[in-house]
């Protein structure tokens, strides 16, 4: 008896009418480039003739490609995007087919005037947002370059403006990342600023720079590290603990008892880039085990997909979490080995144990007694 495939589906062929000139040269991008990244992405061939977009291809794919054209016109009827931001919507739409774009690119956390308007880049950072509405407490944990701490800052920063909250407190650890820095120059506030500086950016990309120099001033905004949180009770604030895995179990404690009423702490930090002595355990590890699951306490975890810098640093990361993987997985088959041998040892050495025993048990007795000759007993 002899089996055969299943014929392969034949191709099929889609047409999409855009009939705004304007709107379909805002998705082809110059000379088509847009629509060859878009094909590459969709594994189908996506031609233009006149007004007309033309998809080519597997039927399953040529589905997913029209479905996000319609989404992606959508967006693109009341704003531009970037190439980078229509390939990460467009990946986006193929990974996650349920989202509806529109939604996404609406949900606008700060729009300052003359400035770009702060709205999640992927679900995952959608998903982060709502976490944040929702929860007192948030974890968003994962690699560098996925907006954790930018979006939770830039929630900080609208709570502010809509009078949620009195004070924003953005706060990190100092810890060196791998290089000893020595003495550092300066009093104080020198001394710790270049381990904050990644914050003052953040917030200046937000904010005008007069106004945020002035609610520094009255103490609106402060920011510090973590060790000015201890003996403090935050009421009535937002707070952003950043760099959370280098945070020590007793820090991490100390920070999250800070939080006092009408108050959210969000804590951000990628447990793959900790800087502790190797025997300290990561106090951001240490509340992943602890706290998952307490109603109130949210956690969202980002990987590699959801990095939105230059489309090389998602490749980095990925080959950084591949090797880490690889090394996870030969210290557990290590593991074994050894665990293995030991259990071999312990059979080996445990009857050996038991044979001395019975040795030692033997020489241990009394001696019996002589068994007595005829006669003896009445003498």
């Amino acid at each position: 008896m002899t089996s055969t495939a299943a014929p392969l589906a034949p191709p099929t062929t889609v047409d999409v009418e855009v009939g705004e000139p304007e709107l379909l040269l805002k998705l082809t991008g110059p000379s088509g480039a847009h629509l060859r990244s878009l094909g590459e992405e969709f594994r189908v061939t996506l031609g233009q003739r006149g007004t007309t977009l033309r998809i080519h291809g597997a039927a399953e794919d040529v589905a997913s490609m029209e479905r996000t054209l319609v989404q992606l016109l959508d967006v693109l009827g009341d704003r531009n995007l970037s190439s980078l931001e229509l390939a990460r919507a467009a990946r986006t739409l193929r990974t996650h087919p349920q989202v509806n774009l529109r939604r996404l690119f609406d949900d606008v956390v700060v729009a300052a005037q003359g400035r770009r308007a702060i709205a999640p880049k992927g679900l995952t950072q959608q998903l982060y947002l709502q976490a944040i509405r929702d929860n007192d407490v948030v974890f968003g944990v994962g690699p560098a370059g996925t907006g954790k701490t930018y979006l939770a800052m830039a929630m900080a920063v609208r709570a502010l403006q809509e009078k949620r909250v009195k004070r924003i407190i953005l706060t990190r650890p100092a810890v060196e990342a791998g290089e000893k820095l020595g003495f550092l120059p300066g009093d104080l506030a020198e001394k710790i600023n270049p381990y904050l500086r990644p914050l003052y950016d953040a917030l200046h990309d937000m904010m005008d720079a007069e106004k945020v120099a002035g609610l520094m001033e009255r103490g609106t905004i402060e920011v510090a590290p973590l060790a000015f949180m201890r003996g403090r009770t935050l009421n009535a604030s937002f707070v952003v603990l950043d760099e959370a895995q280098n945070t020590t179990s007793e820090q991490m404690k100390m920070f999250l008892t800070r939080l006092g009423f009408d108050s959210k702490a969000v804590i951000t930090g990628d447990i793959t880039q900790v800087d502790l002595p190797h025997s300290t355990r990561s106090g951001l590890r240490d509340a992943e085990h602890l706290l998952e699951g307490i109603e109130g306490i949210g956690f969202v975890r980002f990987n590699d997909n959801d990095v939105v810098r230059h489309p090389l640093v998602q490749r980095i990361v990925r080959a950084y979490d591949e090797r880490d993987a690889r090394r996870e997985a030969a210290r557990d088959e290590r593991r074994r080995e050894r665990g293995a041998l030991m259990d071999d040892e312990r059979e080996r050495g445990g009857g050996r144990y038991r044979d001395e025993r019975r040795d030692d048990d033997r020489e241990s007795l009394p001696p019996r007694p002589a068994a007595a000759e005829p006669g003896d007993a009445g003498s």
